[in-house]
């Protein structure tokens, strides 16, 4: 069943369905991938987490929410990590509008908020549908404690609606904000939004991805896979963008990225 399952969303990454964040599940000094070279492969699930991805649909009253399997990363070359593709994304040295989400358990939360307490990793991943961003969040779960070191809260955000994100941070036990933003105000905040449309719509759904399932809303739109490192003041001292969904940054890419910023958060 898993193998199927697979299989058919690695065909659909191909028919080219477009977080933010990171791969790797290595620890945080781990050797450099060779670019082009997989980031790491697919960390393998908790039985209980498998159990959820596998559960039968549930009752009319809480929408069935599936989490997809994870898959492998490719990293990005070292001279292509922190850029932003072309048309995204708010670039290193600019201030982040003020954008609110909505928290698991359904409060408005500002994004100023989360920053004020200390630097944040804004992390745009399109959805729990999507393996990749599964492996990025599963390595950002991973890696937490090598963010708390350096004094930085990872915060994933998605178009998904809170019944759908509160699976995804159940699946993977995600000790860090998980929020909904499902009418994709703070992706357009951050220019990282994606419309899926025409042909691609059609082989996503064809694959059992059906978007407004999962956002509860008929725009259609996902995030473009994106991070931004963002400081107290609330300005971006690092930021990556990048459409293609298969390709993210490592952990150790990111932890090195943070390093440089000297953010001067780091916990002794």
């Amino acid at each position: 069943m898993t193998t199927s399952i697979q299989y058919r969303l690695l065909n659909l990454s191909q028919a080219g369905a477009l977080v933010v964040l990171a791969v790797g599940c290595s620890k945080a000094r781990a050797p450099e991938p060779a670019p082009g070279a997989m980031a790491s492969a697919a960390p393998s699930m908790t039985s209980a987490a498998a159990a959820m991805v596998a559960a039968p649909a549930g009752s009319s009253s809480a929408p069935d929410f599936k989490i997809s399997p994870p898959m492998p990363l490719g990293a990005p070359a070292a001279n292509r990590v922190g850029v932003l593709a072309p048309g995204t994304g708010i670039p290193v040295g600019q201030t982040v509008p003020e954008a609110r989400a909505t928290d698991l358990e359904g409060k408005e939360v500002a994004l100023s908020e989360l920053y004020a307490k200390g630097p944040v990793l804004l992390a745009f991943y399109r959805g729990g549908w999507c393996p990749f961003c599964n492996t990025e969040i599963h390595s950002m779960v991973e890696a937490y404690p090598e963010y708390q070191k350096r004094g930085v809260t990872p915060v994933a955000v998605s178009v998904d609606q809170v019944d759908a994100a509160a699976k995804m941070h159940a699946t993977y036990a995600i000790p860090f904000p998980v929020l909904s933003d499902s009418d994709a105000k703070v992706l357009e905040a951050f220019h990282v939004v994606k419309t899926v449309e025409g042909e691609e719509l059609a082989k996503m759904k064809g694959f059992g991805v059906d978007l407004e399932h999962y956002s509860g809303k008929a725009h259609h739109q996902i995030a473009i896979p994106s991070l931004f490192l963002i400081d107290q003041k609330g300005v971006v001292r690092w930021a990556h963008s990048d459409p293609d969904f298969k390709v993210r940054p490592s952990t150790a890419q990111i932890l090195s990225a943070i390093d440089a910023a000297q953010l001067g958060g780091a916990k002794k």
